[in-house]
């Protein structure tokens, strides 16, 4: 009799390395794995929400997220793929129409344990209950963080906007290569001492046309520095909310960002 219950999802399959387009992939059980890419549809599956994935266990399960829509699903990976091009997951048609994706989508792949309730919906061809939709503050970034690996040439995410009252958060701006040749701003201690507003420094630019377009992108501002034109977001009321949004731009890779007395 074939397996039922926990026992279904076993045993866990990885695999030997295999080549697509080129392209070497090696199969690992990575507890931890979270990346951005496009999806695509398959044939396989068709009903059932389960995906196709090139190094992930099978099965295991994991969270797909639209950078189009917000919008979140459960996903049993369950088969190799996609063996051709570029995308990052293979969704059954039952899964891309949970998702509303319709081909080529933007999308965020998340390996997660869901509880035993959700693993035998999806085993017996069944949706699990739906997620919230993600922020749109994080799509925001996820969707930069996707445009920044792909490179010039290809489409970017189009972002819903976000639905009337809901609160969104300014993520932090996309970084921006800064000239070798520039002098860098003076050091600025991340705390400073005394009360008042203060900002956050994400970047300093030579060019007034690049430190614009990166204010646009940010919500934040341009100040002249000298030679420099400095992008700047806030102020902030507090050292508590500069010390929050500091800790945001950091996390999202800006190592270099700053707190700064505002003036």
């Amino acid at each position: 009799m074939p397996a039922s219950g926990p026992a279904a999802d076993y045993p866990v399959v990885l695999g030997d390395p295999f080549v697509v387009d080129g392209v070497t992939y090696t199969p690992a059980d990575r507890m931890n794995y979270d990346a951005v890419g496009r999806s695509t549809v398959g044939g396989e599956g068709g009903s059932a929400v389960s995906g196709a994935h090139r190094t992930l266990p099978l099965p295991s399960y994991v969270e797909v997220t639209s950078l189009e829509t917000g919008r979140t699903i459960l996903v049993r990976i369950e088969r190799r793929g996609p063996m051709g091009g570029n995308a990052l997951i293979e969704l059954s048609p039952g899964a891309a129409a949970q998702l509303g994706a319709e081909g080529n989508v933007p999308v965020r792949v998340r390996r997660v344990n869901p509880p035993e309730a959700e693993r035998a919906l999806l085993r017996g061809g069944q949706q699990a209950p739906a997620r919230m939709d993600t922020p749109k503050s994080l799509v925001a970034v996820l969707a930069r963080k996707l445009e920044q690996q792909e490179g010039p040439g290809q489409p970017a995410p189009q972002i819903a906007p976000p639905a009337i009252g809901e609160a969104v958060q300014v993520p932090p701006p996309t970084p921006l290569t800064v000239l070798p040749a520039q002098p860098k701003p003076k050091p600025q201690p991340s705390r400073p001492a005394a009360s008042g507003g203060f900002v956050i420094q994400i970047g300093a630019f030579s060019d007034k046309a690049r430190a614009e377009k990166a204010a646009a992108r940010s919500g934040g501002a341009v100040s002249p520095a000298g030679k420099l034109w400095r992008v700047r977001v806030g102020p902030f009321a507090t050292q508590a909310q500069a010390d929050a949004a500091l800790a945001k731009a950091r996390a999202a890779g800006y190592s270099e960002a700053r707190v700064q007395r505002a003036n």
